[in-house]
């Protein structure tokens, strides 16, 4: 049962910055920026839960905002 949870909560994670990605691909900041403020929390979340480690979160985090800002 929990495995089925923590899976459903980890693609909801990826989704959630794989739409990110694809906005910076596109090169919309503005999408990229709207998406970054729905991805942040979903990353945060998985770490508290222990579906990913906090640092791996921070990490994500980090990167997909210098992302966000160069591109």
């Amino acid at each position: 049962r929990r495995t089925i949870i923590n899976k459903s909560r980890r693609t909801q994670m990826r989704g959630a910055v794989r739409t990110v990605e694809e906005a910076i691909k596109s090169g919309d900041r503005e999408a990229a920026l709207k998406a970054m403020t729905r991805a942040e929390p979903e990353l945060m979340q998985a770490a508290q839960r222990n579906i990913i480690h906090k640092n791996n979160a921070a990490r994500r985090k980090s990167r997909l905002m210098r992302a966000v800002n160069s591109g």
